[in-house]
């Protein structure tokens, strides 16, 4: 009998032993053996975890160059010295960039025999801020200071922040509460709160030392041309002054930079808003200058490089002298404008006491003391009254003006030259044909004689029938008066027309 009881026993000692060794058991049923299909999901590799930790800052500029776009935006280069980057995976901070970069536009690369790639790059945008600290800090234990004029001492508390919304909700000493009259406390700084904003890459390093080159688009970047005429007392020379106007809110400050500027219609996918422009004002100079920017062709635009370099900080309104162009030639014209639907009706006086816009034409030529591609802007002009003080007389917007091309500034209405316009005679000859007469006044107050260039813009296909003057054809659609008007007196213009409009 006991020796049944040992072996039933003993069995059981070996099949437990047995099953906890994992050998399987000879009475069991074999199990099926699972064979892993093609098509089954193989574990994803762990994320690269940096073995290191580095900051860079301004402070490690090398050298910083910004090229401006009269666009709203610019392209900032930057290279910087990294002496304690570490090697291997690296998560390398890139402090001191533009809080309105592009981040899908920034390239990174090594400059020299040192290797580099990134593997990962972060744009961190989370800054810190009263707001911000309060959001993170929802949910969780802060600390509540409560001052009391009585005692001049402080309460110290501590509460949980429920909720930010209207205002702090706290709870503490089991009671929940709003209005609470006191500053809050906060243990520590969250770790995704940034004081500026941050570029975050993780880098693989070859070497713990590396210098490095960044290039990166941000906007609020901007630039525009400002230039200023003072004519002579003849009204036939000037002196043309040109800056360029610099204004930085791209979130970053930029020192010793080199400048450069591009001049065209640069096409993008997403054109930034303008922004508002800045206006300066100053007086030309009696001799040309030294010329501060270096012009040359870039593709299909100019591109301006100041030849020293500048300082760029955030929030500021630069001007930088661009031209000085002493005893240029200038043209002032009169001219008296028509409409092209008053020769398709009858219409009688259709004008009276019209106003006749004053111009100033200017050759961009070497030959003019000029040559030089002109980037779009605003000109302004200026006449030194009989005191010999400058007083303003106009400004216009010019477009970008290529050298050898003609620059025309509209600088406002004549006072004391003025201009009627009256149809004498009306024949409509059929569906789309007419034939009209007219008389055109131009009166001059001035105590000197004027011309006055009249634009006709008849349209369609004309003919002239008679005239009391010579015409002449400007283009398939316009023809031109040169129209003398003595001093204090007037002078009349008559011609009939043929026209046909379809």
């Amino acid at each position: 009998m006991k020796t049944k009881q040992v072996s039933v026993i003993s069995a059981l000692a070996f099949a437990l032993a047995c099953g906890a060794l994992g050998v399987p058991n000879a009475s069991a049923e074999p199990k099926p053996v699972v064979k892993p299909t093609p098509n089954a999901v193989v574990p994803s590799k762990p994320a690269p975890v940096p073995t290191a930790h580095s900051v860079s800052t301004a402070e490690d500029r090398k050298t910083v160059s910004i090229t401006v776009y009269n666009q709203n935006f610019g392209l900032v280069r930057e290279v910087r010295e990294l002496p304690a980057l570490g090697s291997g995976k690296v998560e390398l901070e890139f402090r001191d960039v533009a809080a309105n970069i592009q981040p899908e536009t920034v390239n990174i690369k090594a400059v020299g025999a040192g290797g580099l790639s990134v593997l990962e790059q972060n744009y961190r945008f989370d800054l810190l801020s009263p707001q911000t600290l309060l959001e993170k800090y929802v949910g969780k234990r802060v600390r509540a200071y409560r001052y009391h004029e009585q005692t001049g001492k402080e309460d110290v508390v501590d509460a949980d922040l429920l909720s930010i919304e209207g205002g702090p909700i706290l709870k503490f000493n089991n009671e929940i509460t709003f209005g609470y009259p006191a500053r809050l406390a906060f243990p520590e700084v969250p770790d995704n709160l940034i004081a500026k904003p941050t570029l975050v890459w993780l880098v693989d390093s070859a070497a713990a030392k590396q210098t490095v080159e960044v290039t990166y688009l941000t906007q609020n970047l901007n630039w525009s041309a400002d230039y200023v005429l003072v004519v002579d007392d003849a009204e036939k020379k000037g002196d043309l002054t040109g800056w360029v106007t610099l204004v930085n809110q791209s979130g970053a400050s930029y020192k010793n930079a080199e400048l450069k500027l591009v001049a065209g219609d640069v096409n993008r996918v997403q054109p930034p808003p303008a922004a508002p422009m800045a206006y300066g004002a100053a007086m030309s100079k009696a001799a040309r200058a030294q010329p501060q920017f270096q012009e040359q062709g870039l593709f299909e635009y100019h591109l301006y490089s100041l030849q020293r370099p500048t300082s760029v900080l955030q929030n500021e309104q630069k001007q930088v002298n661009l031209l000085t162009a002493p005893g240029i030639g200038v043209n002032k014209k009169l001219i008296f404008y028509g409409q092209q639907y008053w020769f398709r009706g009858q219409y009688g006086q259709v004008m009276s006491n019209q106003k006749v816009g004053v111009y100033l034409d200017i050759q961009n030529s070497e030959q003019n003391h000029l040559g030089m591609p002109l980037p779009k802007g605003t000109l302004r002009v200026y006449k030194a009254d009989k005191s010999g003080a400058k007083q303003f007389v106009g400004e216009d917007a010019i477009d970008h003006t290529p050298r050898d091309e003609k620059l025309r500034v509209k600088m406002g209405e004549a006072f004391d030259v003025v201009g009627d316009r009256k149809q004498t005679e009306w024949h409509e000859l059929g569906g789309c044909v007419s034939e009209s007469a007219w008389e055109i006044e131009v009166r001059n107050h001035k105590d000197t004689p004027v011309e006055v260039e009249d634009y006709e813009p008849v349209g369609g296909d004309w003919t002239m029938v008679s005239s009391s003057q010579t015409a002449e054809k400007k283009d398939a659609s316009t023809f031109t008066f040169n129209i003398k008007v003595p001093a204090r007196g007037s002078t009349k213009v008559n011609y009939k027309v043929r026209v046909r409009w379809c």
